[in-house]
């Protein structure tokens, strides 16, 4: 038992949202020197319960003690003034603004920069940050961006720190670099808590783990005491492992040729400058990169629903016929068989209709093959239950309105309904954005599934370890060029990250 009084004590944490319940009776114990990550699976209430630390909800029942003083925290302000920050996946920053302006937005009291960037520069020195406090935002690249905020926070005393996801976009040398940050704030006696699904980086990164299953706290140890199947087990209630088994394409054939593509947004930034690959039939090829080095509007461009500059996208048919992609209508380039899946981080903003029920999102890509003046709705309702069934979506019913479910839940379906169509190239990126540990391995096995179909997949993932174990080759961008293509079986993440952040020379990786 520890003897240490928590910097942080919650018991019986309950939080119900109408009659469904996210945390129920939780406990969790955070202390001072130390770094605690939070696991669990999706809808397991690993962000509520740390909403509800921040200030962002209240809890219907339970209590909270900071350093042994049970406290109300009815909002974020009065989360800060008890300390306690938290670090967010999407940055909640200005980009037009500096760091320092950023950084003591909203502060009372007169606005003095110069102070201001003083104490900035005073608390990188002391925990290893690099940030310029003159520095514009839109300058800043996702990681300085995560730095602003974690200086944020700091800047206004917080000494109990949340990250959510805090490496969901970095490269492997960035994610070094923020956990030795990490570290040296331990050492000086932060309370640090991560939520994570990396299991590699929570034995690298944490010294405790404690675990929420379906709501409910299942335990906390010793990061040394445990190891990553053992974490998982726990997580999910029953084994889960990855057994991505790597065959070799037989009989591989071009599908996707794309050369010399270029590719402008509605504002002319460049893109994507003179790209070229090829994909082939029972491969996946993986699209590694930082988050903005043209993923999007690679896939996009394959699926006709980004315009390119200049270049060629060719489908390649059975028989050996190449046909244009470009200026093709979208509906055209999907009947030939190429399926886009695509998780935007406004899930229900681009990729579903938040008001309509499963079956009719499911619908919605089906809709124009149906005959007449009233469209069949039996089989993509049909189609719907499978996707439910296939992927455990938690919902009531098919009829239920997507805006109801809860963000994983939503991903299912949005991946679902592009591989249930059989198609013959499968884009998909981000497809296991934000979700646990055992719905993202059912999301692997279903790839792998469909390369032995003999289907051209050409994934676009965060994780670096899932790329090299999931996919044949992967080609890596550096501001929209390819800095490479690599082989999976004979590369490392290390490697990956390294040729994500400087452009080499081309190599098509298919000897």
């Amino acid at each position: 038992m520890d003897d240490r009084i928590p910097a942080v004590k919650m018991r019986d944490i309950t939080k119900r949202f109408g009659t469904v319940t996210a945390n129920d009776k939780c406990w969790l114990d955070i202390y001072r020197g130390e770094i605690l990550a939070l696991l669990g699976e999706n809808g397991s209430g690993k962000t509520t319960l740390m909403n509800m630390l921040s200030g962002i909800y209240f809890p219907d029942e339970g209590t909270i003690a900071i350093d042994g003083r049970e406290v109300i925290i009815a909002s974020p302000k009065d989360a800060f003034d008890l300390g306690i920050g938290m670090i967010h996946q999407h940055y909640k920053l200005v980009d037009v603004f500096t760091a320092a302006e950023n950084i003591i937005l909203g502060l009372p009291g007169r606005l003095d920069i110069k102070a201001a960037s003083a104490r900035i520069c005073e608390i990188c020195d002391r925990y290893g940050f690099n940030v310029d406090p003159d520095m514009k935002i839109y300058d800043m690249s996702v990681s300085q961006k995560q730095t602003v905020e974690i200086v944020k926070v700091l800047y206004r005393g917080a000494d109990i720190l949340i990250l959510d996801e805090p490496t969901a976009v970095l490269t492997p040398q960035e994610t070094d670099r923020l956990f030795d940050v990490l570290r040296n704030m331990r050492d000086d006696g932060k309370a640090i808590v991560i939520i994570t699904h990396k299991m590699h980086e929570v034995e690298d990164l944490s010294d405790r783990v404690a675990v929420l299953r379906k709501g409910q706290f299942t335990g906390d140890m010793l990061t040394k005491d445990t190891n990553a199947q053992e974490m998982t087990n726990m997580m999910v209630g029953h084994p889960v492992v990855l057994d991505i088994k790597r065959t070799e394409p037989e009989n591989p054939r071009p599908k996707i040729k794309v050369e010399g593509v270029t590719v402008r947004d509605i504002e002319g930034t460049l893109k994507l400058d003179d790209v070229s690959f090829t994909a082939y039939t029972g491969e996946i090829l993986g699209i590694a990169g930082i988050s903005g080095c043209g993923q999007k509007e690679l896939l996009e461009a394959i699926a006709g629903l980004q315009k390119v500059d200049s270049g060629d996208i060719s489908y390649i048919e059975d028989d050996g016929t190449a046909e244009s992609l470009i200026d093709k209508d979208p509906l055209d380039i999907k009947k030939l068989g190429v399926a886009l899946s695509f998780v935007p981080e406004d899930r229900l903003g681009m990729g579903l209709v938040g008001s309509m029920d499963i079956g009719d999102n499911v619908l919605l890509r089906s809709y124009s093959e149906g005959r007449g003046a009233f469209t069949d709705r039996k089989k993509s309702y049909g189609v719907a239950r499978n996707i439910v069934e296939f992927f455990d979506v938690a919902t009531p019913s098919v009829e239920t309105q997507v805006r109801k479910l809860s963000g994983g839940n939503v991903q299912k379906v949005l991946v679902g309904r592009e591989i249930v169509n059989a198609p013959k190239v499968l884009l998909t990126a981000y497809a296991t954005r934000g979700l646990d540990i055992n719905s993202s391995y059912q999301i692997y096995d279903t790839i792998t599934s469909q390369k032995q179909k003999g289907v051209a997949v050409i994934y676009v993932g965060e994780d670096l370890d899932v790329l090299v174990e999931l996919c044949d080759r992967i080609l890596v961008l550096c501001g929209g060029k390819v800095s490479g293509i690599v082989d999976g079986r004979h590369t490392d993440k290390r490697e990956i990250g390294a040729m994500m952040t400087k452009v080499g020379g081309q190599n098509d990786g298919k000897d």
